[in-house]
C-alpha cells in the first residue's frame, strides 16, 4: 500500500508538466547583419519589439548573427555610427510575436540598409 502512495505523488505531478511541456513552442527569429559599408561602423544597435541586441564594432565586410525571440509588435530599428561619425537610424519591417524565420540585414555605403525576411507567422502555418 505504501508504494501505491508513491506512485500516485509522482504521476500527477509528472502527466501536469508533461501537458504543459508539450504545448510550449519557442518561437525564434534567425537574424544576420552584414556590413557592406566597405568601412567599419560603431555602436551597431538593432532594436527589435521588447528588446534590443548590438555590438561594438563591425569590420567592414562582416557578419554578425543573433537570434531574437519576439514579444509584442512593432518595427524592426538599425542605429549605427559610420566610420565618419555620422550617426545613422534606419527603421525595417514591422514584426509580431509568434513569428519565427531570418531576416538579413544589409548595411550600405550612404546610410542605407536593405532588409531580406523570410518570417513565417506560427497562426497563419497550422491552419
Amino acid at each position: 500500500m505504501n508504494n501505491q502512495l508513491r506512485f500516485r505523488g509522482w504521476v500527477l505531478p509528472t502527466l501536469v508538466l508533461s501537458a504543459l511541456l508539450a504545448g510550449c513552442h519557442s518561437y525564434h527569429v534567425e537574424t544576420t547583419v552584414e556590413n557592406r559599408t566597405g568601412s567599419p561602423i560603431q555602436l551597431l544597435e538593432v532594436d527589435y519589439p521588447s528588446a534590443s541586441y548590438g555590438v561594438n564594432s563591425l569590420a567592414a565586410g562582416a557578419e554578425y548573427h543573433y537570434r531574437i525571440q519576439l514579444r509584442g509588435s512593432g518595427p524592426l530599428k538599425v542605429l549605427y555610427t559610420g566610420s565618419d561619425g555620422r550617426k545613422t537610424q534606419v527603421e525595417g519591417p514591422m514584426l509580431a510575436e509568434q513569428q519565427e524565420g531570418r531576416i538579413e540585414i544589409a548595411i550600405l555605403p550612404g546610410g542605407k540598409v536593405e532588409f531580406h525576411s523570410d518570417l513565417t507567422d506560427a497562426l497563419v502555418r497550422i491552419k
